[in-house]
């Protein structure tokens, strides 16, 4: 199969998703861009910041993408590349897109707030308190799993001397996130202009990734890596969204960017043909356990198509920076086709490279993509490192978003904004760095188990997730008398499969005597379904609340 042809069919039906779709979606919800945004009427220059939407789909993009889009595909593609390709297409349409643009709108319509206040407001404190929960313990998994990938990918090997591509990825890394606070100061309170400020922060970026290429000085242990990546975000966590989370995520889009495009320019040059069959089997031996494609692969492939962190990067951050209404729908829909394309230049990547590479997400991915770009002339070697720079900068700030976010479901689960005669220890549980402390502390307990082990039950909850924001989602819009199919349909489709992959972990985590991740995934499972639950009794009252 020419992978070309599989490019410009995926590329082809988002661009036409975008245009129809997303209209047909905007005119239904009611996006108004006249409406003051959150971002200005709660403005505090802390967590509500309004910035330019190009800004935004920067930090947004970056921080759901991740190490989503490349890890998912890869594990998921032991059942051939077909039925990971389309749903990565159909997924990222219907399903992901309309989440993420949902989220974001919702969020907007309820002063910036999370999810969870959607559920609150719609469904009840209860149906909160339970969505608040869930969303933690998920979040915490996120923060386990892609803090080992990033300790990982950045550490050095004393018995590999000659491989220099983690201290290299760690250097620059390191050398980004002070860029990243410099451009934050000169933009948001130098009041730089924003062109020139990126066209010069853009080539400081390639200049610390030449600095970390030539100079890889962090030479380091993956037990002290996870030590610094540990420390790092709990401090990221509390600090200013303009300091620190808006530039990093902004300049650090423009790597993604540049490895789509290098990737999409050498598959149309080299034009490569596909090793892997496009179909292997509905149940393969992975040399561990037999994985059946329902339910495995829609919960392996998460950010690729759809993903539940998603809604809390939405409403957690993003709702509370945009500038104009009218914005959600390129940096909510747009912002996931674009994902959605990263699966796909994966998907080939990984497909061409099958039966030559082994190794880590990173470098199996790497492998295919360089070989691509040597097709205009960059050095394979070159290659590899440039896009394992960028897997790891994409992992590293995805990490950060979500423990901001976890910090903040932490502080509303203690009661934050609700009651002003609260005891003191409340309040204290509700201060920013406890609740990053404790978010930060458990996941550094899970990562014992290693990223290879989080993944399966990080993968359900995180897809569980997105069924429940459909399902707050579906509750507003039924409520306010927007129309629920957009929604519904997904989060029927999505219960199904995440609930039968919580079952079946459960159930192969108790059979190998893992008792912790056994134990998660029916903690998951019940609060999930006494959500589902308690939805259904608040929609039977049939009141419907004032338009939002």
């Amino acid at each position: 199969m020419n992978a070309a042809l599989l490019l410009v069919i995926g590329i082809g039906a988002f661009f036409i998703a975008y245009v129809t779709y997303g209209r047909f979606l905007a005119k239904k919800w009611g996006i108004d861009a006249c409406r003051p945004t959150p971002a200005h009427t709660l403005r505090d220059d802390v967590d509500y910041c309004p910035a330019d939407a190009k800004v935004i789909l920067g930090h947004h993009f970056s921080s759901i993408a991740g190490a989503g889009p490349i890890t998912g595909p890869i594990q998921a593609i032991i059942f051939g590349w077909l039925p990971v390709y389309l749903w990565v297409v159909i997924g990222s349409i219907f399903f992901g897109g309309v989440h993420d643009f949902g989220s974001i709108f919702a969020s907007l319509r309820h002063d910036g707030k999370s999810i969870g206040e959607v559920v609150r407001q719609n469904i009840g404190q209860t149906g909160k308190l339970l969505f608040n929960l869930f969303s933690w313990l998920a979040l915490v998994l996120v923060v386990a799993a892609f803090a080992d990938i990033c300790a990982g990918t950045f550490a050095y090997d004393p018995a590999n001397p000659n491989n220099l591509t983690g201290a290299m990825a760690g250097t620059a890394s390191v050398l980004f996130i002070l860029l990243a606070v410099l451009f934050g100061i000169f933009v948001y309170r130098k009041n730089a202009n924003i062109v020139v400020s990126t066209i010069i922060g853009v080539a400081a970026l390639f200049f610390c990734i030449w600095i970390g290429y030539t100079f890889p000085i962090l030479t380091l242990s993956k037990t002290a890596w996870i030590v610094v990546v540990l420390l790092y975000i709990v401090v990221a966590s509390v600090m200013p969204v303009w300091i620190l989370l808006q530039p990093r995520d902004y300049l650090c889009s423009f790597l993604l960017y540049a490895v789509l495009i290098g990737a999409v320019a050498g598959i149309f040059i080299e034009h490569p043909t596909l090793q892997m069959d496009a179909f292997t089997s509905f149940a393969v031996n992975d040399g561990k356990a037999v994985q059946y494609l329902f339910p495995i692969l829609f919960i392996t492939v998460a950010c690729g198509a759809i993903s539940g962190f998603h809604s809390l990067v939405g409403s957690g951050t993003t709702s509370k920076q945009i500038n104009k209404e009218s914005d959600a729908k390129l940096i909510g829909y747009g912002a996931m086709l674009i994902e959605g394309i990263v699966a796909i230049v994966t998907i080939i990547a990984v497909a061409y490279t099958a039966v030559q590479v082994d190794g880590t997400p990173a470098v199996r991915f790497a492998a295919g993509v360089s070989e691509f770009m040597a097709g205009f002339g960059l050095p394979k070697e070159v290659g590899m490192v440039f896009i394992i720079l960028a897997f790891s900068a994409f992992a590293l700030t995805s990490l950060d978003t979500a423990t901001r976010i976890a910090r903040y479901m932490f502080q509303e689960l203690m009661g934050k904004g609700e009651k002003k005669d609260q005891p003191q220890f409340q309040r204290f549980l509700q201060k920013p760095v406890v609740g990053t402390v404790v978010t930060v502390g458990c996941a550094g307990l899970l990562m014992l188990y290693g990223y290879d082990k989080i993944w399966p039950i990080f993968g359900a909850s995180n897809q569980l997730l997105a069924g429940l924001a459909l399902l707050a989602l579906t509750a507003w819009f039924a409520r306010t008398g927007r129309g629920v199919l957009p929604t519904a349909i997904p989060m029927v489709i999505m219960f199904a499969v995440t609930l039968t992959a919580l079952v079946m972990l459960a159930k192969s985590f108790y059979g190998a005597g893992n008792i912790l991740m056994g134990s998660i995934a029916c903690v998951l499972l019940i609060l999930a379904v006494v959500l589902i639950l308690t939805t259904v009794r608040s929609m039977s009252k049939k009141d419907v609340r004032l338009e939002r």
